[in-house]
This record gives C-alpha cells, structure tokens and sequence, in this order.
C-alpha cells in the first residue's frame, strides 16, 4: 500500500504540475480541484501509513512480551494508542509547514523582484501564505499537547524522560524555535500594517502585543527540572531553581502557550479589519463586547493557570481544558462577530501591495528554517523516547551501538538535516526561477530565419 501511495501520489504530482495552466479555467477547472484531491489523498496515505510504523514502536499494541502477534486483524497494531494524535499532530504541522515554504518563495521572488506589479503580487502569495501557516500555527500546541498527554497514558516512564529527563534541554531549544516562529509570524503581521490604510490606529497595540508574546515566550522556555551535575544542583539549592522552577511545570506552560496563540490572534484579526470601518449602528457595542470578551477569556486562562499549583497533578491537567477552551470560544466569537459587523463596511484606503519593507520578507525566511529545524529535533525526540527499544518493552536492541547519542550530536544532526533540505529548496527556487525566464534569440540564428522567411 505504501509503495502504491508513492506512485500515485509521483503520477497525480506531475499531472497537477503540468496541467495547471490548461485546467485552471472554466469548465476544465473541476478536473483542476479533482487531481489536487486525489494527489492529498495520496499524500496523507503515505503519512498515516508512516506513522502506524513509528507509534507501534513507540506503543505496541496486539503483540505479547515475545513479540509473538494476538491481535486478530492487521487494523489493531495500525491503530495503537498514538496513532491517531500523531495523525492530527502532523497533519496540521504540515500544513503550517507548506505555508511557511511557499511564504519563503514568495519573499525571496518579492525581494529579487523589480517590477512593482511583481512585487505587488509576490507580497500578496507572502500574506496569503503567512495567513495559511498562522491558521494551522494557532492550534498546533493543542494537538501536540494531546499527543504528549496519550505518550504519558500510555507511558508515564516515557513522558518523564521527554519533560524532565535527558531530552529536557531539547524541549528548551523546542520553545527557543517555537517563540521564534510565533514573534516572526507576528513580526510580518506588525509591518504588513503599514501598507493598509486606516491600520495605523492599531499601531499603538502593537507594543502592548509584543510585550505580553516575549513574557509569555520566556515562560515557555523556562525548564522545571534538567540534568545537573551534583556541583550544579548544589549551587542552585536541589533539583530546580526556587525562583524560575515554580515556571517550568505544565500550569505555567499551559497559560503562556494559551496567551502566545491568543495574543498572535489579536495581531492577525487587528491586521484582517485594519482599513475597514463598520456601518452597522451597534459597531460600537459590538466593539465593546469583543473587547470585554478577549480580556475576560485571557482572565480566566491565567486563572485557570494559578488554579493549576492549588491542586493535585491529575487536576492540573484537567484546568488546561478551560484554557483551551478559552482560546478557542476568542477566535470562533471574534470572527462571527466582527463578520457580522463588517458587512456592507466602508473602505479606509486600499491596502498598498508591494509597499512592504525589505526586512519583513526575512521573517518569512525566519518562518521556514525554524519551521524546518523544528521537525528535525522534533523528529528526533519522539523517536528517542524509546531509547534503547527497537519496539518499546517487547523488543530491545542490543546492539553496542544501542545508546542516546548527546544532546550536542543530536542538534548538529538535526542541523545538518535542516541544512540539506532548505537547500534543496533553494534549488527548487532556483529553477522554478530559470523556468520562467525567455532566452533571447541567438543573433546569427535570428537573422537567417528571418532571411529564409523573406525568401518564401
């Protein structure tokens, strides 16, 4: 099945490709829209098959301690206690992960890009781009605070040794680049304001904004427990920091994870209404009540977090619901509301496309690589947890090469990867660039044509 998923999805890759320009029109167009469904429908079966491989590694199910299967059909090993988180987790990753790649194409087309209409229209797939890796960016940690909740369900050994054992440190470098891409995806937003009209009378949020996110962002770095030589631990007093420990366990990551996806919200939903201004008699209320809302929702997430150190760990987990819910009940209100609102709206100005600064397009570039290095270490954690298992309890490897490798060798690996591939990309850019450029006619050649066809 999977080597069938990979030939369709080459065969459905190439037709898509090569018939965009002839399909892409009329009444052809359905035909269009059909090859790209079938080609992600293929593209998904080749990721859920790979990913029954890796989480029945991870929680083997139907098999007893010799390895020996029980299970009666093939189904029950595919669809194990991961199967399905990782499913949703790298689903929506990807999605976030193409809208990211297409943004660094467009900003490296906007700034190589001499025309203004080509850089009106390369700043436009940029915006269009970022607004795709936003949407999917937003409820990303959810689905990967499921699959970390199923991991330590099924394993609490395994949970520990990802959280707060030796890939510890790995998770800090994880929220380094997650901030990063969240103070990008925000950044681009924060400059893409200048080109609307009317966009300026949010600009003095922006600082507010910018101010919660960075908070938020060092919350989520700061680690409770990590690996410490017996000299370190003496210095800072025990196995966590007195002052920043209180900050590293799941009440505290749970609240800035919430206000960094709610904050970047704001900044998307400010940038969404920036030269529109609403005709409706009731645009004042309702402005009101979404204020209110916003701020009683944030409220309630860092209550929801304070709540979270009264209470024994099994209700820590259950708060993070409220939190999430929270989160989610802004941008479903906010939008319903705010579209009611903006119906039959007046425009401020035009939004200026291509008159976006040089710089922001480095924040798409920021996007991409983080993205990309993400996955990478990301990859490589989920796939270390089972450390010394080929299949996790049932099946060891005992190999003298059967060992974690060091933090340091993990990151280059990972870096390494992450270098290859956005290289491949460039390569990609490159001749997608070469493809659409005319080559000038060879003088001698030229003149002879047009000689024989005076001729004739």
């Amino acid at each position: 099945m999977y080597a069938f998923a990979f030939l369709g999805e080459a065969v459905f890759t190439y037709t898509y490709y090569y018939s965009w320009d002839a399909l892409r029109y009329g009444t052809k167009k359905w035909i269009h829209l059909t090859l790209g469904l079938f080609l992600n429908t293929f593209g998904l079966t080749i990721l859920f098959i790979a990913d029954a491989w890796t989480t029945f590694m991870m929680s083997p199910v139907g098999i007893n301690a010799d390895g020996a299967r029980t299970a009666e059909s093939i189904w029950e090993l595919i669809r194990n206690p991961l199967w399905n988180p990782l499913n949703l987790h790298r689903f929506i990753a990807n999605l976030a992960y193409g809208g990211a790649i297409v943004g660094a194409y467009a900003a490296y087309k906007f700034i190589s890009s001499e025309k203004e209409e080509d850089k009106a229209h390369y700043d436009w797939m940029g915006y269009t781009s970022n607004i795709i890796a936003i949407s999917a960016l937003l409820p990303l940690p959810f689905a990967g605070y499921i699959l970390m909740a199923e991991i330590y369900a099924y394993s609490q050994q395994m949970g520990i040794t990802a959280m707060g054992g030796i890939m510890a440190w790995l998770f800090i470098v994880q929220a380094v680049l997650i901030g990063a891409v969240f103070l990008g995806a925000n950044y681009y937003l924060w400059c893409g304001m200048g080109k609307i009209s009317g966009a300026e009378r949010y600009t003095p949020y922006i600082k507010l904004i910018a101010t919660v996110i960075i908070c938020a962002f060092l919350v989520w770095l700061t680690p409770h427990t990590i690996v410490m030589t017996g000299k370190e631990m003496k210095i800072i007093g025990g196995s966590h920091s007195p002052l920043l420990g209180p900050l590293g366990i799941m009440p505290a990551k749970n609240t800035a994870a919430n206000t960094m996806i709610l904050f970047t919200f704001l900044s998307f939903f400010l940038y969404r209404r920036g030269n529109k201004g609403p005709t409706v008699p009731w645009s004042g209320t309702g402005t009101t009540f979404m204020s209110a809302f916003f701020a009683v929702a944030w409220l309630n997430i860092i209550a929801c977090g304070i709540y979270g150190y009264l209470v024994p760990t099994a209700f820590k987990v259950r708060s993070s619901v409220p939190q999430v819910l929270s989160t989610l009940s802004v941008i479903v209100v906010l939008l319903i509301v705010d579209g009611l609102m903006q119906k039959n709206s007046k425009s401020l100005g035009p939004i200026k496309w291509g008159k976006m600064a040089p710089r922001s397009q480095y924040a798409l570039f920021l996007l991409a690589i983080s993205f990309t290095w993400l996955m990478a270490l990301m990859g490589y954690i989920r796939s270390a947890l089972r450390q010394h298992w080929h299949i996790y309890t049932v099946m060891r490897d005992a190999s003298p090469d059967a060992f974690t490798p060091t933090i340091g060798h993990a990151v280059i690996v990972a870096t390494t990867a992450t270098v290859i591939f956005m290289g491949l990309v460039i390569f990609c850019f490159w001749i997608a660039h070469i493809s659409t450029m005319k080559q000038a006619p060879v003088p001698g050649i030229a003149g002879a044509s047009e000689s024989h066809g005076r001729k004739h």
